[in-house]
């Protein structure tokens, strides 16, 4: 870490950083807390459920079910990197955290939502097989191809991310360390720098496009040639019931991206976006689809959803 000498000894990395929570709303923070940790509670319990019923029940050890437990130990990532220290300082009026500390949410935030978005292109791929090609789902989805696509999903968020430390490491911020958020992200740290940030500009317009925005177009496209074979079965209740599950994950999926998008181009330019909009709608975008995905993926599938009654009936 550089440093410098006398009474600029914050010219370079301050040793903490001040989330502010949502700007102009502080008096109201306490009340908005509720619903956060009431979601929260609902994304734990909904998503360990999930993990539960799937790792005990060795029928459901299976390429669908499997990517669904990759899904929700994600989403329990996600929304616990964020959720426990934004309860603090709504809660609390813990508004302070170290910079490295700062840097390491920052990294699993990104990294763990670029993991999620490759975990919905493998459900999707999934979804295609199963119904596109059938007789080939249990040789295309083995257990090797699947545990090879789960890592990849992991190596490619990891690796994609890193650089988004060593482009805030390389940033001078002049004792600037206010950060108007929740929690911390990429561009709300590089804007406190003192230096010209187009490089952290430049890369994370590149990630989002070419890595998020692709894994969007790739699963548009499954979702298109899935719904186009779903026309072409002769059964009615077959076209029911694909373009039901079909329908649930499309909209899980835009409940994903779309307010991580607004989001990522808020920050870049919608200078005219009011912050409390802009921040309330970041934290939505790493506590919804955390909560919903259980729901969706989860009881609207027909093996889970017994296995729930079953434990909630007391029945083995």
């Amino acid at each position: 870490m550089l440093s410098t000498s006398g009474s600029n000894d914050t010219t370079f990395h301050p040793s903490t950083f001040i989330l502010l929570g949502i700007p102009g709303m502080q008096e109201q923070h306490i009340w908005i807390a509720i619903p956060f940790c009431s979601m929260y509670i609902c994304a734990l319990v909904g998503n360990g459920t999930i993990l539960y019923i799937i790792t005990t029940d060795r029928s459901l050890h299976e390429p669908m079910y499997l990517f669904l437990c990759l899904l929700s130990i994600t989403d329990l990532v996600l929304c616990s990197t964020t959720l426990p220290k934004m309860l603090a300082i709504f809660w609390l009026r813990s508004h302070t955290i170290s910079y490295h500390g700062c840097l390491t949410q920052m990294f699993f935030v990104h990294a763990v939502f670029a993991t999620e978005s490759a975990v919905l292109l493998a459900m999707a791929f999934d979804r295609y097989v199963a119904i596109c090609r059938p007789l080939h789902y249990t040789s295309i989805l083995n257990a090797t191809m699947i545990g090879k696509i789960g890592l990849a999903c992991v190596i490619r968020g990891l690796l994609f991310v890193f650089p988004f430390v060593i482009l805030i490491e390389r940033l001078p911020f002049c004792g600037h360390r206010v950060i108007p958020h929740t929690y911390c992200e990429h561009m709300g740290i590089a804007k406190l720098a003192c230096a010209s940030i187009h490089p952290n500009t430049i890369y994370g317009l590149t990630v989002a496009l070419s890595i998020t925005g692709m894994d969007v177009v790739l699963i548009a496209t499954s979702y298109i040639i899935i719904l186009q074979a779903v026309l072409r079965l002769p059964s009615k209740d077959a076209q029911f019931r694909a373009f039901s599950t079909c329908g649930a994950h499309i909209c899980v999926i835009l409940v994903f991206y779309t307010p991580a998008f607004f989001s990522f181009f808020t920050h870049r330019f919608g200078h005219q976006i009011l912050p409390q909009v802009h921040i309330v709608l970041a934290n939505l975008y790493l506590l919804v689809p955390p909560v919903l995905n259980p729901l969706v993926y989860g009881i609207n599938t027909k093996q889970i959803r017994l296995r729930i009654c079953e434990i909630f009936m007391g029945r083995k």
